[in-house]
């Protein structure tokens, strides 16, 4: 379900966790709108578990506020707050057929038998496992425990979705068909979700909006295309898909140079002479034919194609040129342009950097933006 135009649902504002002289969240904010699908991205230790937990009332904030629906939740415990959660070990009580698991919270909601029975037979449908009420947690393959852990979740139509890197422990094709799952589930329900992943295919295909996080505070909020198209930062471009840094200075506000080469650069607010690093995605570049030119000759290199990887839809290069100076310039090149430029190791290419791909960032931190 697409984000509303509502006031925020869920509102996390100045959130601190200390852990003795540890800070894992530092003055966190964050407005989450009702039925939308957010995921909290970073690398292992960046606080993005920390703050679900905080979120669910199962690792309370050292200070800082979270209202839910208005309602300041802050320092009520997990029973009291109004979400449904599903952990990476799906946490099932192994020593209960599928239809008691699912049950369990509904049961305690004192709810009459028929209800309950009727309610866990319309959630196993849901999920697609209609058949397996009798069966016992271990019968089950780990993508239809999750599946279950899901159901269970979600049997007391709470108001928040809570899911902690629900995908992580399966396999491949699995995680990518549950994922596409999930998201359809959640759309069909309506019922606001945070994710947290460190795998940033699974939040750039599921998410409506990404919290890119990194060392305790947010760096960057912003819808997938945002997030990977306009990095604020040289962490979030480097951490969300591949990105070249090449060690470079500032000319004019849309100018910068390293090599013997300068280039038109998307625009920048450092000053002449300063040293700053120029990102551009692998896939960004374009390949010419050698010598190709045009009237944006300003961003056109010469270079020399060095090893060669091939990752089935595409062939990822490595290019040196006299322009680029000491710099290797990673290229990812489809099979068709591979095919019709005769791409091969050692040969000439001349390639082009688009001006508004060319992002510039400052020098010695993954913090702050140029552009």
């Amino acid at each position: 379900m697409a984000p509303s135009s509502n006031p925020a649902y869920l509102q996390i504002s100045n959130l601190w966790k200390a852990f003795g002289e540890f800070h894992a969240l530092k003055d966190v904010s964050l407005d989450i709108k009702e039925g939308e699908f957010v995921c909290f991205l970073g690398p292992s230790g960046c606080g993005k578990t920390t703050l679900l937990r905080a979120v669910a009332g199962l690792d309370l904030q050292s200070r800082g506020t979270i209202r839910q629906g208005g309602r300041d939740i802050s320092t009520l415990p997990p029973s009291k707050r109004d979400y449904g959660i599903v952990f990476q070990s799906y946490a099932l009580f192994p020593n209960l057929t599928i239809a008691k698991n699912i049950a369990f919270g509904l049961e305690n909601t004192k709810r009459p038998k028929a209800e309950i029975e009727a309610r866990v037979k319309e959630l196993l449908a849901l999920v697609g496992l209609p058949d397996q009420a009798n069966k016992y947690p271990s019968q089950l393959s780990g993508g239809q425990q999750q599946r279950i852990a899901l159901a269970r979740a979600i049997a007391i139509s709470p108001g928040l979705l809570l899911l902690d890197e629900p995908l992580s422990a399966l396999d491949a094709k699995v995680r990518v068909h549950l994922r596409h799952e999930i998201k359809e589930l959640q759309r069909k329900l309506g019922v606001t979700t945070i994710m947290v992943t460190h795998d940033q295919e699974e939040a750039l295909s599921m998410a409506d909006r990404i919290v890119v996080m990194n060392h305790g505070v947010i760096e960057q909020v912003g819808t997938p295309t945002e997030i990977y198209r306009h990095p604020k930062t040289l962490f979030v471009a480097d951490f969300i898909g591949e990105t070249n840094k090449l060690q470079a200075r500032a000319t004019n506000k849309n100018g910068v140079a390293f090599g013997t080469g300068e280039l038109r650069c998307a625009p920048h607010s450092f000053d002449a002479d300063q040293p700053v690093i120029a990102a551009i995605r692998p896939e960004d570049v374009i390949p010419h034919e050698t010598g190709f030119k045009s009237g944006e000759a300003h961003n056109l290199i010469d270079v020399v194609i060095g090893e060669m990887e091939f990752l089935g839809s595409f062939w990822r290069t490595r290019l040196r040129g006299k322009k680029l100076g000491d710099e290797v310039l990673f290229a990812d090149f489809s099979i068709n342009a591979a095919r019709r430029l005769g791409l091969a190791e050692g040969g000439f290419l001349t390639v082009e950097l688009p001006a508004e791909r060319l992002l510039v960032f400052p020098q010695g931190g993954d913090h702050g933006s140029g552009h």
